[in-house]
């Protein structure tokens, strides 16, 4: 792969609370694998996938706790999915549940994917990564497949047992450790990470589905942007509109959150046919047009969004891009809606004139 790939941040949901009980600082964590403390705070973002798996082996040398990515992911459980949980639940039968989690992963990590082999009797629900040779990566397995047996409790009951718990590595302490946290020793040194159950399981229906909420799901979800498709230039968008109300969407910002050096994000993407700066005037256009179209955001709150120093600076880009005023762009676009400018404006003459009528 071209250049390292990404995961939401929403796969860092309760680890501020589990790093706490491990007698770790969260914050200090997220420093010391270079992530922003605000992925703590914003599940939408993304992160590079290598900074995460050095984030979980960070965590388990700090701790002492060879098994953290493991206990982190049964700790996790299935709020690690958002909305994607939606779909699972909502599906017909728990082949169906998996169906849904294969084809929408891609949503929350662009550097795995999850599948599954049906081979008789067994079926192997695996955890794949396309990048063998990062630090941290078998605490990341392991943790994906505490997720996983979170995720199958949650379709088929606590009773339910995987016939076998794989992981491609060797055991990372001893095995009473594994055995405390699955209820039984996996497989280590297996040809994948992932989870084995009884193939007849696939049909059993999942009692609780919505056909309605499913639907409303799906047409929530195609609007998300996946993280499998390799394009450079959309992961770049995406880190603008979170760094862009920080002031924080430079070039060199953008090229450090991605791994990269700056050189580097510049020569692909220009071999792309974009630029960063082209990115950048492109992706705040997007947003000012969105912002405009929303009574309650003011000029200047929107100045600061799209991450301007001062209202002139935003209105001469503004100009520049579509020779026309922001105020003029709103009233041509948004007839139905009154800008909160002309509205203030107008509160304020009708203050003044109240004023003036008070003897």
């Amino acid at each position: 792969m071209s250049f390292n790939p990404f995961v939401r941040t929403l796969s860092l949901v309760g680890f501020a609370e589990f790093a706490s009980q491990q007698g770790l600082n969260p914050t200090d964590m997220l420093r010391r694998a270079a992530l922003p403390q605000e992925s703590l705070e914003r599940h939408d973002g993304i992160i590079a996938f290598h900074r995460y798996c050095a984030l979980l082996d960070i965590c388990q040398r700090q701790s002492g706790n060879a098994l953290f990515g493991l206990q982190l992911g049964l700790f996790q459980g299935v709020n690690i999915f958002g909305e994607l949980l939606y779909l699972i639940r909502n599906a017909q039968t728990v082949g169906d549940a998996l169906d849904e989690l294969r084809a929408n992963y891609s949503l929350y990590n662009g550097a795995a994917d999850i599948d599954f082999d049906i081979d008789g009797d067994t079926t192997t629900l695996s955890y794949r990564v396309n990048q063998l040779d990062l630090p941290g990566l078998p605490q990341a397995e392991e943790l994906a497949c505490g997720v996983g047996v979170q995720l199958l409790h949650a379709l088929l009951g606590d009773g339910w047992r995987p016939g076998a718990i794989l992981l491609r590595h060797p055991a990372l302490q001893d095995e009473e450790g594994y055995r405390q946290a699955f209820g039984f020793l996996p497989r280590f040194s297996a040809h994948c990470s992932g989870l084995q159950f009884a193939t007849s399981e696939l049909s059993l229906p999942l009692g609780a589905a919505d056909t309605r909420l499913h639907q409303l799901t799906v047409e929530h979800m195609k609007k998300l942007e996946r993280l499998s498709a390799g394009d450079l230039p959309s992961y770049v968008r995406q880190l603008l509109r979170h760094l862009l109300p920080s002031g924080r969407a430079t070039v060199e910002k953008v090229a450090d959150c991605m791994a990269l050096s700056t050189s580097t994000l510049q020569r692909r993407l220009t071999r792309e046919g974009t630029s960063f700066q082209q990115l950048l005037d492109e992706t705040r256009q997007d947003m000012a047009c969105r912002y405009l179209e929303d009574p309650f955001i003011s000029m200047v709150q929107m100045s600061g969004l799209l991450g301007y120093s001062n209202h002139s600076g935003f209105c001469r880009a503004f100009n520049r891009w579509f020779q026309v005023t922001p105020l003029e762009w709103q009233r041509r676009h948004c007839p139905n809606r009154q800008p909160r400018l002309l509205r203030d404006s107008r509160l304020n003459a009708l203050q003044r004139g109240t004023e003036g009528d008070t003897p």
